[in-house]
């Protein structure tokens, strides 16, 4: 099945123009679509249609970009897959707005799946909203904080970003009839892939090609989030390179070139880079610990080829 074809066959041709047509410019400008891809491929593990699971991918991808909407807004990001984002296109009030129909749209999808699947999935599916907010809430807390530590950045990415991609392979499996233990497993797997994933998302905002990162380099930087890179780099960190790292992300500056530039040097001084591909690497290879307990079928080698591909990834 054509994932990206389905989500560009959605019908989004509706009144009024400024509410539909921003959710329509935010699926259009394409992506990995990871979840729903999950999704499928979890299912397919354990024989299961790919018509039968759609309704729940095509939901999964419309919550998915719902998060962007509003993340891009709170983190007063310019630039989503290479585009202006719709805050930046249109204004917050729209974004915000668009942001609010699309969880509608996600669950009126969801509501697609047979009643015979559809508590369970709905279920699974209001676990993974409301631990998303929370997450994002962590998130925003962290910006007030003067610290924060590892432990805690994990929880909160773990809520924010691997629960969703956990819960599209639980979904999948679960769908296709998987016993129970199975979609525990892959849930597991999803959680350490989606921290990976996450990891590597920080480390691409620093030293990502902006060519093909789809987002300003130094963004997390500029706006002085504290990222999975920020805390390692501060516990590396000796006492006049902390002084450094406090002075710039003490700093709110209409032009970051030179803050960027500066932070990314003491983050190269440390060897920050390295530290945290070790990172990426120790929860890939956790993942795969929970995918070698599953069928291995083509499925399986599928989910190990994208795992792989999505925590080396360059974009």
């Amino acid at each position: 099945m054509d994932i990206n074809e389905a989500i560009l066959n959605l019908d989004w041709k509706r009144e009024p123009y400024g509410l539909y047509e921003p959710i329509e410019y935010t699926l259009a400008a394409g992506g990995k679509r990871v979840r729903p891809q999950l999704a499928l491929i979890a299912s397919q593990m354990f024989g299961g249609d790919d018509e039968k699971v759609l309704p729940a991918a095509l939901a999964l991808e419309v919550f998915h970009n719902f998060t962007l909407l509003h993340d891009d807004v709170m983190d007063k990001a310019d630039v989503r897959r290479g585009r202006p984002t719709v805050h930046v296109k249109w204004n917050e009030n729209t974004a915000i707005l668009s942001g609010d129909q699309m969880v509608i749209e996600a669950y009126k999808l969801l509501s697609q799946l047979s009643n015979t699947y559809l508590p369970t999935a709905l279920q699974l599916f209001n676990k993974m909203a409301t631990e998303i907010c929370e997450g994002q809430q962590y998130d925003v807390d962290f910006e007030s904080q003067d610290s924060v530590a590892i432990e805690d950045y994990l929880l909160m990415i773990r809520l924010k970003t691997a629960v969703l991609l956990a819960t599209a392979l639980k979904m999948g499996a679960y769908l296709a009839g998987a016993e129970q233990e199975a979609q525990d497993a892959l849930y597991q797997f999803g959680i350490h892939i989606g921290l990976a994933f996450q990891i590597q998302d920080d480390i691409l905002d620093v030293w990502g090609d902006p060519a093909t990162f789809g987002k300003a380099i130094g963004g997390d930087i500029s706006c002085n989030k504290k990222t999975f890179v920020t805390i390692t780099a501060l516990k590396m960190a000796d006492e006049e390179s902390k002084k450094e790292l406090h002075y710039w992300f003490g700093q709110t500056l209409e032009d970051n070139t030179e803050k960027i530039a500066s932070v990314k040097a003491i983050y190269d001084r440390l060897g920050v880079y390295a530290e945290c591909e070790k990172s990426v690497k120790n929860q890939t290879d956790m993942a795969f610990t929970y995918l070698d307990s599953l069928p291995q079928n083509a499925a399986t080698e599928q989910l190990r080829k994208l795992a792989n591909k999505l925590n080396t990834r360059k974009d």
